[in-house]
């Protein structure tokens, strides 16, 4: 096991969790209660937003110019090493919230809408009973 695995072992519990965020996000599992593996899913997404350095980090994209930064605007902005800021880019992208490009040697974040779309389901009140 590689030891960037290791500094990020929820990533490996699903394979591919920012798919199945984004998969959530129409499904009808948000229309009713949740089974236990998504339940574990959208868990780990909350605990994901639950450090104050990434909701950070997502607020200063979010107002970054053209709602994009690089690690090191990131690391110069928070006053955070690069490796720091890095890892919680890195946790951040795996979840689904960021999307990166490379653009030479610099790699662009940008957040990805579609990941909070599943959340706001799941926070917003239960649709109005119909029948």
């Amino acid at each position: 096991m590689s030891t960037h695995s290791a500094s990020r072992p929820d990533a490996e519990d699903v394979p591919d969790p920012a798919a199945r965020l984004r998969d959530l996000c129409c499904s009808p599992v948000l229309a009713g209660e949740l089974d236990g593996p998504d339940a574990e899913l959208l868990a780990r997404t909350l605990r994901t937003l639950g450090d104050p350095v990434r909701l950070r980090i997502l607020g200063r994209i979010r107002t970054s110019a053209g709602a994009r930064t690089t690690t090191k605007d990131l690391a110069d902005h928070l006053g955070l090493s690069q490796p720091t800021v890095s890892h919680h880019l890195g946790v951040l992208h795996d979840t689904g919230f960021l999307t990166r490009t490379r653009d030479g040697r610099q790699t662009w974040y940008v957040i990805e809408p579609t990941a909070f779309e599943s959340l706001q389901q799941l926070l917003d009140p239960a649709p109005a009973a119909t029948g």
